[in-house]
Formats: structure tokens, sequence, C-alpha cells
């Protein structure tokens, strides 16, 4: 690498979606982690929480913590949540699941309704940015 380059690096769940759509679960550049649109699927591809929207929060936070972890982040660094929701009624189940988390990390956030996401039966899906060590931030 030549001066001024960062290092890029890519962190796979090892989903069999990955390499057909040609994405990564997590990408670190620096200090930046972003991770990919995140359903609350198990390690072997099931949907855990079906029919429950504040249960699927739970497991999409899980799996976007695990691809935090690996790309040497944590949920503390996280600066900016994007949340998409099948049913923009369920935003309460959904942001109260999202507060239990990040109560006093308090990163940027959005919500908005989407017409469907991938597979009909989910509910919810997130999308992260973390910046690795600002988890110590000072409320302005």
């Amino acid at each position: 690498m030549t001066r001024g380059e960062t290092k890029r690096t890519r962190v796979s769940s090892g989903a069999k979606w990955e390499p057909i759509v040609g994405y990564s679960r997590a990408v670190r550049v620096g200090s930046h982690v972003f991770v990919a649109g995140t359903t609350s699927t198990d390690t072997d591809g099931n949907i855990v929480g079906k029919g429950d929207a504040a249960a699927q929060m739970r497991q999409v936070l899980a799996n976007i913590e695990r691809a935090l972890t690996v790309s040497g982040a944590r949920m503390i660094d996280v600066v900016r949540t994007r949340i998409f929701v099948t049913d923009i009624a369920q935003w309460e189940a959904i942001g109260r699941v999202h507060g239990e988390i990040f109560h006093t990390i308090r990163p940027a956030a959005t919500m908005v309704e989407v017409r469907r996401l991938i597979d009909p039966e989910l509910l919810v899906e997130v999308e992260v940015d973390a910046i690795v060590g600002s988890g110590d931030a000072q409320q302005a």
C-alpha cells in the first residue's frame, strides 16, 4: 500500500447469498465499519421470530453485533442505524428493542417503511455504520 491508502477488510457471515449478490456482511475501511442490511436469520439461514417484530429486531441486532465484533468494533461504536420495516405500525416494538441496546449510545437513526423485504416473513432489516473507538463520545 502506498501512503494515504487505507486497507479494506471484508467480513462474511457465510450466508449463501453473499457470493451470489456480491456483497459482504460488513466492510471495514480504516476505523469505519459498514454493516450491510441485516435480517433476523440464524446461522443456518432460518428466520428467527416469525410474526414477531420485536423478536426479529433482537436477532437482527445480535447478528449485527457479531459482524461488528469480527470487524474489531463494538455496539458502542455505532454512529448510525437505518431501520427498514414492512409495517410502520410496529415502530414502537422495534424502536423499544433498538432503545434497549442503544439507549446510552444514541446513534443517528432512521426508520422507514418499505413495501417488502427479500422474504415475506421478514419484518425488519437494519444497516449500521460504526467508527471504531468512537464509543466514548460526549453528548453535545
